[in-house]
């Protein structure tokens, strides 16, 4: 499985690095291939790449603040979920994900 995602939080600090941190722990932990933009108050780092999209799975969006480029992404199953969320619940969010790719 292989995971992108975008983090952006309204502060651009704290949230958007954490989220991104819990995604790729969350990934990791389960074998899975993961990538995360960050779009935080110093811009975007880590940034997704064409082929990244094209190889993915599943985008996580969050959905605090609108995400730059999301157009990008069209076509993929996305799941949009709260910063705080994906903090606090990453291991729900991915089972749902898991759940719809294997559909």
């Amino acid at each position: 499985m292989k995971i992108i995602a975008v983090t952006a939080c309204p502060s651009g600090v704290a949230h958007t690095y954490m989220a991104a941190e819990a995604i790729s722990k969350k990934c990791k932990d389960r074998g899975w291939e993961v990538k995360v933009e960050t779009q935080g108050s110093i811009g975007v780092e880590n940034e997704i790449t064409a082929e990244d999209v094209l190889s993915a799975d599943a985008v996580i969006l969050t959905k605090d603040m609108p995400i730059k480029r999301e157009e990008r992404f069209k076509g993929k199953l996305i799941a949009r979920v709260a910063i705080g969320d994906v903090i606090k619940k990453t291991d729900a969010i991915l089972n749902k994900i898991e759940s719809a790719v294997n559909k």
